[in-house]
């Protein structure tokens, strides 16, 4: 395993320590100790999770109390005064100002032999191109007796096998459906960000029907809510679908109801994204998957399940396939969206609305991925 990290300037940083792969820490009293301390890197413009920062990762190295990064042939020598250590916040500062640098937060990645989640199962491809990963038969926790009304009480439930889509529909699939069906558009879909910038983003905008009708086209289905959550849960109990831990930003695209929608490509995250990031440091070497391997089961987008919503529908499911009420008023939707807090991105939080409510709302959080039964292949 191997852990590299980029760290922001901070006044302590270059006032204690040497910058570099590992460093000494002077006192102001008593003997140096040895520290491996995180490199420092400066980028002259461009966006590290766009990945258009310029040249590859800059080399940084140690040189006394200078530190020399390269980078293309750049090479950028800075000082450091620990003695004078009080004005460097204040000299970084203006030099950045000056010079266009962009200080980065940490960026933990994990590199391991452990072959992935996903590689444990049957994956297949669907019709419409998309991965799918097969769900074993079985039981598994359902709702949650400590979660809100809804989710309650905590029951077993038995699933046939079934597939699930790895990914969210992205956009540049559902543009295809779009153009060969010539189906409505959402009401603020936008034809050149799904096949240019935001075309590995989730779909989102639709009706339930529309999403129902994509599956249909591809050969698939709406997920059943227990079929959902069972891709997201597993067989543990888990909390999230990466565990217990709450979510942070480098796993879950959440929360930012506060900065409001910006567009596609900015505020949805790519649905490959949620695999790296600081929450390395806390053991989570599998970023956002899920125990099977499915990616965003919490956050970027909501998504649309098949069932009728019904408050008290727990209390008397059927232990094996469930497949929600016979009719009701509004659909059950699952996952959390970019805009919400993280108590509805617990695997077991349902929320439901009117099937044309996106439509009618101009809502941009919910979206949705497709499904197939075993036996259909």
């Amino acid at each position: 395993m191997r852990i590299a990290a980029e760290s922001c300037f901070s006044g302590s940083f270059f006032r204690r320590t040497r910058v570099g792969t590992t460093g000494v820490r002077k006192h102001r009293a008593g003997k140096p100790s040895l520290v491996v301390i995180p490199n420092v890197t400066l980028y002259n413009g461009g966006s590290p999770e766009r990945g258009d920062r310029e040249g590859p990762h800059p080399q940084t190295r140690t040189e006394g109390n200078n530190v020399s990064t390269s980078n293309r042939g750049r090479r950028m020598i800075m000082h450091v005064e620990r003695r004078r250590g009080v004005w460097m916040p204040f000299v970084v500062g203006t030099m950045g100002m000056i010079l266009g640098w962009q200080p980065v937060a940490a960026e933990w990645t994990y590199e391991s032999s452990e072959p992935p989640i996903e590689s444990q199962f049957e994956m297949i491809e669907g019709k419409d191109g998309a991965p799918m990963i097969r769900i074993p038969e079985g039981a598994f926790l359902m709702g949650a007796n400590d979660g809100s009304r809804n989710e309650r009480p905590e029951h077993a439930v038995w699933l046939d096998g079934y597939y699930i889509d790895q990914f969210e529909v992205v956009m540049e699939r559902y543009q295809k459906f779009l153009d060969e069906t010539n189906h409505e558009l959402p009401p603020l879909w936008d034809d050149f960000a799904a096949v240019e910038a935001a075309k590995d983003r989730p779909a989102v905008g639709m009706a339930w029907d529309s999403a129902k009708t994509y599956c249909e086209w591809a050969g698939k289905r709406l997920p059943t809510e227990a079929e959902w959550e069972k891709a997201a849960r597993g067989t543990d109990g888990r909390r999230y679908p990466w565990g217990h831990m709450q979510p942070f930003v480098d796993i879950a695209r959440y929360n930012f109801g506060t900065t409001g929608w910006v567009d596609y490509a900015v505020t949805l995250a790519p649905v490959t994204s949620g695999v790296a990031g600081m929450s390395i440091r806390h053991g989570l070497k599998h970023g956002t998957k899920s125990p099977y391997g499915l990616y965003h089961m919490a956050g970027n987008a909501s998504e649309w399940v098949a069932d009728w919503y019904d408050r008290t529908y727990y209390e008397e499911s059927p232990e094996k396939n469930p497949r929600g009420p016979e009719a009701g008023d509004r659909k059950v939707y699952r996952g959390g969206s970019w805009e919400d807090p993280p108590k509805w991105l617990r695997v077991t939080a349902r929320r439901s609305a009117e099937p044309n409510f996106s439509v009618d709302a101009n809502d941009l959080t919910i979206g949705f991925r497709c499904a197939m039964d075993a036996k259909a292949q």
